[in-house]
């Protein structure tokens, strides 16, 4: 290693031989905090113990080459970030409302850019509080504060996605973290309406949006109820990606929907009818290319016809009409369940991915199996990953290329800048030594020094912008 690149006072880096350009591909984490699932690992740690577990974590994915974390800020009407909105999550302290003594979400944009890693926030836009919350709601909270807004349902409370004031808070919600915080992407997953909650008796429980219905139909209204539903959904998923775009064409958005349309789309497909239970239109949505990203969970088994993951991969990859971005959605906490799945399913369906030409990466659920001992799903990845890559680019977003950056070399040491007005997240490095060719992928800092091979002959230094586009 002592030939390779060393790099000074950065605490991320990643170097490999290789003579081809660095792949380019998505390589995603869910990290979930609802319930304690990934971070942090339990409720009431102090803010020390807090960082100390997403550094670490963070650390180990950046060593894996993963190069993105899908951080979960909003699990129910609440914030793991500093907020005037809503209450501070319970799941940070275990009690509604209690500040945890820093701003959470600040601290991991930090730590993940300072890894080279994306970091996109993951909101739950309906939720309002799950089985899984402990805690007394604060008075705050939209359950104590609005539960004209806040029905229960089932074993849940749940916002009605029909109530114009729902969608306007949700919309305010997202936006503001939008605005101020320097995010990569915000991120929603499958929750739109509910999954049906059952009865005593196993029927569905009727979802209580009667009073919105019952004005709607008194003004006028056409549609019939389900199409009403679809529509409500539909106009929020619009219009949350136009003012995204408007705040900060940057920032990318990415919904990661039930991983079947419907029932029978194509033939083969059979399953759960996201499109008549939850009332999302997720095709809609890929075709109108109301998404900069498309992660689909195809949590099933590549040999498992009904739900076959190449042939569900495709299909979608055809109703991707604005050449979207599609990273898949896998699951390899399937690997350490009670059936569990060999560890060679999630790296074969990665080789499926990379293989089909459309899809250009991946979206791991979620962070605490894949760091788990002994279930080898570190090895897996550590083998599947073993080589840095960046993240494709966006070109509907920003066709500029950016300019090159400054580079001045002092014997065997680089040092890197680029114009101040120029956002750069990332440095690619090339250095050629004798026959070997060395790439590096850098974390940004203002002046970076890297210290060359002691022989090199070509040296060249791109930048990379929060498009994710290349420099010359």
């Amino acid at each position: 290693m002592a030939r390779l690149f060393a790099l000074i006072a950065l605490p991320f880096f990643a170097s490999f031989t290789i003579a081809a350009e660095p792949r380019t591909e998505f390589r995603g984490v869910w990290v979930a905090s609802v319930a304690n699932i990934d971070w942090p690992s339990k409720p009431g740690l102090s803010a020390d113990v807090q960082q100390k577990e997403l550094t670490a974590m963070l650390d180990r994915f950046a060593a894996l080459n993963f190069n993105a974390i899908v951080l979960q800020i909003r699990p129910m009407c609440d914030a793991l970030y500093a907020s005037d909105l809503e209450p501070w999550s319970e799941f940070l302290t275990g009690v509604s409302g209690k500040d945890p003594g820093y701003d959470p979400l600040t601290f991991a944009v930090t730590e993940a850019h300072k890894r080279g890693l994306e970091l996109h926030a993951w909101f739950n836009p309906y939720r309002a509080r799950s089985p899984a919350a402990k805690s007394e709601p604060t008075a705050k909270h939209l359950v104590k504060a609005r539960p004209d807004l806040a029905k229960k349902y089932g074993k849940h409370h749940w916002l009605n996605p029909t109530n114009p004031e729902v969608q306007a808070h949700s919309l305010a919600v997202i936006l503001d973290v939008v605005k101020r915080y320097d995010l990569d992407g915000i991120h929603m997953d499958d929750y739109f309406y509910p999954y049906p909650e059952l009865d005593e008796d196993k029927k569905e429980i009727p979802f209580p949006d009667d009073d919105t219905w019952t004005t709607y139909q008194t003004a006028g209204g056409k549609p019939a109820r389900d199409d009403w539903r679809r529509d409500a959904v539909n106009a929020f998923v619009k219009k949350l990606y136009r003012e995204t775009k408007a705040l900060k064409p940057w920032v990318k958005v990415g919904i990661s929907p039930f991983g079947i349309w419907r029932p029978g789309y194509p033939a083969s497909i059979a399953g759960f009818d996201q499109y008549g239970k939850l009332y999302a239109d997720a095709k809609l949505w890929f075709n109108e290319g109301w998404v900069d990203y498309f992660t689909p969970q195809l949590y099933w088994p590549i040999a498992q016809e009904k739900q076959s993951y190449p042939v569900l991969m495709n299909w979608w990859a055809g109703e991707n009409a604005k050449k979207r971005h599609l990273w898949i959605g896998n699951i390899p906490s399937r690997v350490a369940g009670t059936k569990a799945w060999p560890v060679r399913e999630i790296a074969d369906q990665i080789e499926l991915t990379r293989k089909s030409g459309t899809a250009t990466g991946n979206i791991h659920f979620s962070a605490k199996p894949i760091l788990a001992a002994g279930n080898g799903l570190a090895d897996a990845f550590a083998d599947i990953y073993k080589e840095p890559a960046l993240i494709p680019p966006s070109p509907w977003l920003s066709k500029a290329i950016p300019d090159a950056p400054n580079v001045e070399r002092n014997g065997d040491t680089l040092t890197v800048a680029v114009d101040p007005k120029t956002i750069c997240r990332l440095w690619l490095t090339t250095t050629v030594e004798g026959k070997t060719t060395h790439r590096m992928i850098v974390a940004n800092d203002a002046v970076t020094r890297i210290v060359l091979p002691k022989d090199a002959t070509e040296i060249r230094v791109r930048s990379i912008d929060r498009y994710a586009t290349v420099s010359k």
